[in-house]
């Protein structure tokens, strides 16, 4: 079921990420995003140092901040069908407002440590359909073409600075500030977030207004049919495997620059070193490459994305750690092009609860990917162990590419 006439895209490739910002309702989505990523990032800081205070046990601090990943997939899977049946406008101002009522009822005196816990679950659990929800809205706003690419990549490489800034940021609230106060100025953020959205996007009808009536009222209808599809199948995938692949050295960091007796200081910059190369990547290809380039670098690109890993297997230094992980980064610049052949291949009623999925698998498998890091790596060094995620990744992604490849002709999705 193909699109349906997508609006035009309001840049060209030639001109980069800035006319994205003439645009109106562009700029109180990306408000919107840094504002409410902010927010999250300080309160998950904030709500740690709040529950060891309260508690002074280290395990309860470490499952506040485990928390905003578990209820992840669930939230995901089960919330997913709202993103196409309401309209986007209303559905991420409610999901702002949820987290602004939990942020809230954490700030209030008399919440038990339960009680936040219950609160943080909540926040999580609507976390991928806001995700999913504002990635589908942009092709309303930008059109399916370049302009939502480059988007889409400014939004993401908002994401992944908010994360090395949001944490340098919490560290210093919480200097100044209680944790208590920190978390009742994210209350504020998630408020904000929401009248952004509110006041400055346009209402547009839900997406499933349009669609099969199965896919609006059946939650596993409508994830048979985003993964029904050969192609979209293989694209989602192609998404999903390459970073949890990438995370491998993230989680070992700790116990290998340990075991070449490098410092914490040392731990620190190597920790900073893939997200900052994803960053450069990205913006290099959005801003200096054409749309052909990007989608002719796609396919090589994403296949040698792992391979920097394989620098990994001969135990380097941190001169030479440094510079795979940066490589690594760099190369996810095929993520342009992937978002791409995404956006084209997902009918338009079922946009919204596809970026849904797609942001929970993403989140869901990087953790899994963490996950069987460390158990590997309590049988082999942690250096075999990110070196084969490297030759195992790249294997996994040639094959993907090739069925990519293959199914390159279907037209349709089955959606039952």
């Amino acid at each position: 079921m193909p699109n349906r006439n997508p609006t035009p895209a309001p840049a060209t490739p030639a001109q980069g990420y800035r006319p994205l910002f003439r645009l109106p309702e562009f700029r109180a989505v990306f408000a919107a995003h840094l504002l409410s990523l902010l927010g999250v990032v300080v309160a998950e800081i904030s709500l740690t140092v709040l529950v060891y205070r309260a508690t002074g046990s280290p395990l309860m601090s470490a499952l506040t901040f485990a928390l905003g990943f578990l209820p992840y997939a669930l939230g995901g899977t089960l919330l997913a069908p709202l993103a196409d049946r309401y309209s986007a406008r209303r559905v991420l101002v409610g999901c702002d407002l949820l987290c602004a009522a939990c942020a809230a009822g954490m700030v209030w005196p008399g919440t038990p440590v339960a009680g936040i816990l219950v609160l943080r679950c909540a926040m999580a659990f609507v976390a991928p359909l806001f995700q999913g929800a504002r990635s589908a809205s942009l092709a309303d706003l930008l059109g399916t073409g370049e302009a939502f690419v480059l988007g889409r990549s400014l939004l993401r490489m908002v994401a992944q600075s908010a994360q090395l800034a949001g944490f340098g940021l919490g560290g210093l609230l919480l200097a100044a500030v209680s944790p208590r106060a920190a978390i009742a100025l994210t209350t504020a953020g998630f408020l904000a977030s929401a009248l952004l959205l509110r006041l400055g996007t346009r209402a547009r009808p839900a997406r499933a207004a349009t669609g099969p009536a199965a896919v609006r009222v059946s939650p596993l209808g409508g994830l048979r049919a985003v993964l029904g599809g050969r192609r979209l199948r293989a694209l989602t995938l192609l998404c999903w495997l390459p970073p949890a692949f990438a995370v491998v050295p993230e989680a070992l960091l700790a116990p290998y620059t340990e075991g070449i007796g490098a410092g914490t200081v040392t731990l620190g910059v190597l920790m900073c070193a893939l997200p900052v190369g994803t960053v450069a990547g990205e913006l290099w290809a959005g801003s200096a490459l054409t749309a052909r380039t990007r989608s002719r670098i796609t396919a090589p690109l994403a296949a040698a994305s792992p391979l920097p890993l394989l620098l990994f297997a001969g135990r380097p230094g941190p001169a030479v750690v440094l510079a795979a992980l940066l490589l690594a980064g760099l190369a996810h610049a095929y993520t342009l092009g992937l978002d791409r052949m995404y956006v084209d291949a997902v009918p338009d009623e079922l946009r919204g609860r596809a970026m849904t999925l797609l942001s929970t698998g993403l989140m869901t498998l990087q953790g899994v990917g963490m996950a069987l890091a460390g158990a590997a790596a309590e049988f082999l060094p942690a250096h075999v162990v990110v070196a084969g995620s490297g030759a195992l990744g790249s294997g996994v992604v040639v094959l993907l590419l090739a069925e990519v490849r293959r199914s390159r002709n279907e037209t349709g999705l089955a959606v039952k």
